[in-house]
């Protein structure tokens, strides 16, 4: 099994090219990306916060070219701005075509029902018709998947699923007769299919992904992602399951195993900007490489530090500019004199006190709500992360005036991270 988790290496490429997809004689199948404009609803579609069984994506659509007689099948992507990158697939005998994310941040294949009649977004996406499929079977179980943005609800169906040129046979998948937010209702794509692990599934239905290897449809237990970032370009990438596409990458990849199943997951070493470590992965990290959002996210410390380098700008950092601003000298001298960096900002009475226990209100703690009944959470928030800030300022040995002077340094727009 372990060496099965190993071969099943997903392959992550964000490759800056401007090459269009050409046509090819390499025997892959491909399905292609577009890209379209970003706007602020299309962002919040695009990162779907997971809650309880962590589903998300980024939307596909497009066409699919198969090439040559092998076992590749190579779908291309449609792309939207680097938030959604979306294709098509077919569901049933003959096949419905929905536009939906790939994501490896979730397990399950859902699109809308021709059974969801309250839900308005339904009524602007494609709808999947059972009576339509020569190959539909029932299964009716209720199920339900909640995100940060909102949710979906429906019931468990099967049905042949086509990839590309790959038919899936008897996928289970959810008819969603329920979607809860404006999110789905803005959204450039019908539904998911999610490409993780099969623990993480709603009701442990076999994800699409495993049913490929399972019924031998790929040669290999590898699919990859190429995502072009050049706005102006038609195709916005593809996606290749059972292969790598040559064309999209130069020299040799780096493979690391799976730590967890469930997401991609592997271990992360540390976290450098210009050249030194943050200190933020002390003893290592987890991570997980996920398709469906096109943030990088993390502990609210550790992304405080990544923005501060980078010059990233926002609410937070200008909370954190006004902590800094106010208590920057106080929050030093306390971290100085020894007083644990976790006190420091209930010390100066940012962050509440219940007289037992230090209690920050942006982290889940076992003090019941109703004590808390000091603090402004966004400015304790700022605070916390100030604190982690300047710490690792001491760590680099920086002066007191230098990371004091902070508060009026302009934006930078040229910083990178290394990772």
């Amino acid at each position: 099994m372990e060496q099965k988790l190993l071969r099943s290496v997903f392959c992550l490429w964000v490759l800056a090219s401007c090459l269009l997809l050409p046509a090819s004689s390499n025997g892959l199948r491909r399905i292609g990306l577009k890209k379209r404009r970003l706007d602020l609803h299309s962002l919040n579609a695009a990162r779907i916060t997971r809650k309880e069984r962590y589903m998300g994506g980024a939307g596909v659509s497009g066409v699919h070219h198969r090439l040559g007689d092998s076992d590749e099948d190579i779908l291309p992507l449609k792309n939207f701005m680097d938030a959604q990158y979306f294709g098509e697939i077919g569901i049933g005998s003959p096949p419905q075509n929905f536009s939906v994310i790939f994501d490896t941040g979730s397990s399950n294949l859902w699109v809308p029902s021709s059974k969801c009649y309250f839900s308005i977004s339904c009524y602007f996406h494609s709808r999947y018709k059972s009576r339509k499929s020569n190959t539909y079977t029932e299964i009716g179980k209720s199920c339900e998947i909640n995100y940060g943005s909102g949710s979906i609800s429906g019931f468990f169906s099967q049905d042949n699923v086509e990839v590309g040129d790959v038919v899936v046979k008897d996928q289970v998948f959810i008819e969603a007769t329920r979607e809860g937010s404006l999110t789905f209702l803005l959204a450039r794509f019908d539904g998911i299919i999610g490409l993780g692990f099969r623990e993480i599934a709603v009701g442990d239905a076999v994800p699409v992904w495993d049913n490929m290897v399972e019924q031998g449809l790929v040669s290999e237990e590898v699919f990859s992602f190429w995502l072009n970032r050049d706005p102006d370009a038609e195709e916005g990438g593809e996606i290749v399951f059972g292969g790598v596409d040559p064309k999209h990458f130069k020299g040799k990849h780096t493979y690391v195993p799976v730590t967890k199943k469930g997401y991609w997951q592997f271990n992360l070493g540390d976290i450098l900007i210009g050249n030194q470590s943050t200190g933020v992965c002390e003893g290592g990290c987890a991570a997980i490489v996920d398709s469906g959002t096109s943030l990088l996210a993390g502990p609210t410390p550790v992304v405080t530090e990544i923005n501060h380098a980078i010059g990233g700008e926002g609410v937070v950092s200008a909370e954190c500019k006004l902590v800094v601003s106010q208590y920057g000298d106080l929050i030093w001298d306390l971290l100085v004199s020894g007083l644990l960096p976790e006190k420091v900002c209930q010390q100066i009475g940012l962050c509440a006190f219940n007289g037992a226990e230090y209690v920050s209100t942006g982290i889940k703690t076992v003090v019941e709500k109703e004590n808390v009944s000091a603090g402004d959470s966004a400015v304790c928030s700022a605070c916390e992360m100030t604190v982690v800030w300047v710490q690792n300022q001491l760590k680099q040995k920086q002066t007191k005036e230098k990371v004091l002077s902070y508060i009026n340094e302009p934006a930078k727009s040229d910083g990178r991270i290394n990772y």
